[in-house]
């Protein structure tokens, strides 16, 4: 793939729809009593993942582009898979349905491709076994494929050494299979997209301070959720946006749940020009158009509690940072390392091909901003959001950017490069 700078981006685009309410409109309709209409779900690859194992288990899920129908059995209406459940690339899907899985009345295995079997499952893994679940690594290494076999589990108060929302949801998700009501404390919030929909579909879910709490065995109601856009693919055209000169663009209906929304928190610190209009709700999910205008930025520290906030945004961050003048640090962010990629090598070995003077460091890097970028071959190590990152570089860069392994963003955007396209017309 190949992408060039174009001059300014201008017009309005409707983003997909959020990932992680997509996946968990999936798996909350199948656990629910009747129908859930969803609209805008996102059809990217990771969410598709989400529904072929739901239809493994007994789930009729009838989609037509990006309208899902899932006609839900109850909590306890799945039935045992025939073959192992395979989640593609998605780490979102192993890691809260293992949670489902470890309560139900029967066996099952689980497992992705090659880079989900490299990623860290024994941080769900540990509580699962707190709540007395039958989980293990089929390999032994702490990783997919995990062989889980389903049982009545126990309550537990858990402290969950990071800040993950697919480990607190994964453990709110096994406590409806709990005998008594089961809590998550984190170290600072991470995002909370479970907590809301579980709510909205009748748990008894509570949150006070760090804690999350659920009832177990609740009478769970089909529903219909309209999926707000997603921040994080926003993230990309927001970038864009505020790098190219005579820039203005509106992103329709975007979800801005204030656990997500770091990245505008930290792009108007460093001087963007970014205003929400038509603030609304979309179900239990704030939703606003955002409208961005092109501005000179300045370099900022991003640490601390608002890492959770955008971790997922932090690479297109570090293409922010080079752009803008001064030094960027980031910080705080080992997760990073963990994610499709370890993305703090993979965007450091990247801006350094660019011309950017960049340091890696344990937990972040250090961004040194405002020199002349050019383009260059980028391993993209076939991680979408180091794709879409640096198709946002190549609008600053001299030259043309080739992206390897470009086509990866169909996991998360099928249609990133047209809507790039269109704006920059």
């Amino acid at each position: 793939m190949i992408v060039r700078s174009k001059g300014p981006l201008r017009g309005e685009l409707t983003v997909p729809g959020d990932k992680s309410i997509s996946h968990r409109s999936i798996m909350f309709g199948a656990l629910a009593d009747g129908m859930t209409e969803v609209t805008n779900f996102l059809t990217g690859a990771d969410c598709l993942s989400t529904i072929s194992c739901f239809r493994q288990m007994g789930i009729e899920v009838q989609q037509n582009g990006s309208s899902v129908k899932v006609f839900g059995k109850g909590i306890h209406g799945l039935k045992a898979p025939e073959q192992i459940l395979y989640a593609g690339n998605s780490g979102t899907t192993v890691r809260l349905m293992s949670g489902i899985l470890a309560g139900q009345a029967f066996s099952s295995s689980i497992t992705g491709d090659t880079s989900i079997q490299k990623r860290p499952m024994k941080r769900i893994m540990t509580p699962l076994s707190m709540m007395q679940a039958d989980i293990s690594s089929v390999y032994e290494n702490g990783c997919a494929p995990l062989s889980i076999h389903g049982k009545s589990l126990k309550a537990i108060d858990y402290k969950s050494p990071v800040a993950s929302a697919q480990v607190k949801s994964c453990v709110l998700l096994a406590g409806l299979y709990a005998d008594d009501i089961t809590s998550v404390t984190e170290p600072v919030v991470s995002r909370n997209h479970s907590e809301l929909m579980l709510r909205y579909f009748g748990a008894d879910v509570n949150t006070k301070g760090t804690t999350a709490s659920i009832c177990p065995d609740p009478p769970l109601t089909g529903q219909k959720i309209c999926v707000p856009g997603d921040i994080s693919s926003a993230a990309y055209f927001i970038a864009a946006a505020l790098l190219v000169p005579g820039s203005e663009v509106l992103l329709k209906n975007v979800g801005i749940n204030p656990t997500r929304d770091g990245l505008l928190r930290v792009c108007r610190a460093m001087g963007g020009d970014i205003t929400y209009v038509n603030e609304n709700h979309s179900g239990a999910e704030p939703c606003a158009d955002i409208l961005v205008r092109s501005s000179s930025l300045q370099g900022v520290v991003i640490e601390g509690d608002i890492i959770p906030t955008l971790i997922d945004e932090l690479p297109v961050l570090a293409v922010l940072g080079a752009c803008a003048d001064g030094t960027t640090v980031i910080r705080d962010a080992a997760e990073l390392k963990v994610k499709e990629s370890d993305r703090i090598a993979v965007m450091t070995e990247n801006l350094k091909r660019i011309g950017c003077d960049v340091t890696a460091t344990d937990d972040g890097m250090i961004i040194q901003g405002g020199k002349a970028l050019h383009g260059a071959s980028i391993d993209t190590k076939k991680d979408h959001r180091i794709a879409m990152s640096f198709a946002v570089a190549a609008l600053a860069c001299d030259g043309e950017m080739e992206l390897l392994d470009g086509d990866c963003v169909n996991i998360s955007y099928p249609g990133f490069y047209q809507d790039l396209e269109r704006l920059s017309r």
